[in-house]
């Protein structure tokens, strides 16, 4: 069975919360300012594109692309 696009959305929603989450809590951040920080990044905008598919990973993977954006590795982004 196809999901629904609810459930896409309802998958990007939890994965944004739960990456936001524990990248505030491993930079020990407050969850806003772990939002309002993530929301500006490259990693964000293709995670809530649905077509990218990148809800269908998991937390760690994210916060890994989110590293290699930060450290201004493109290529490992593109490879993770």
């Amino acid at each position: 069975m196809k999901p629904t696009p609810d459930i896409i959305q309802f998958a990007i929603d939890t994965l944004i919360a739960e990456t936001v989450q524990k990248y505030a809590q491993d930079k020990s951040l407050p969850g806003t300012a772990a939002l309002r920080f993530f929301m500006r990044t490259e990693t964000y905008k293709l995670l809530a594109n649905p077509e990218s598919f990148l809800y269908l990973e998991s937390v760690e993977y994210v916060l890994d692309m989110l590293d290699a954006e930060l450290c201004g590795d493109i290529e490992r982004w593109l490879e993770v």
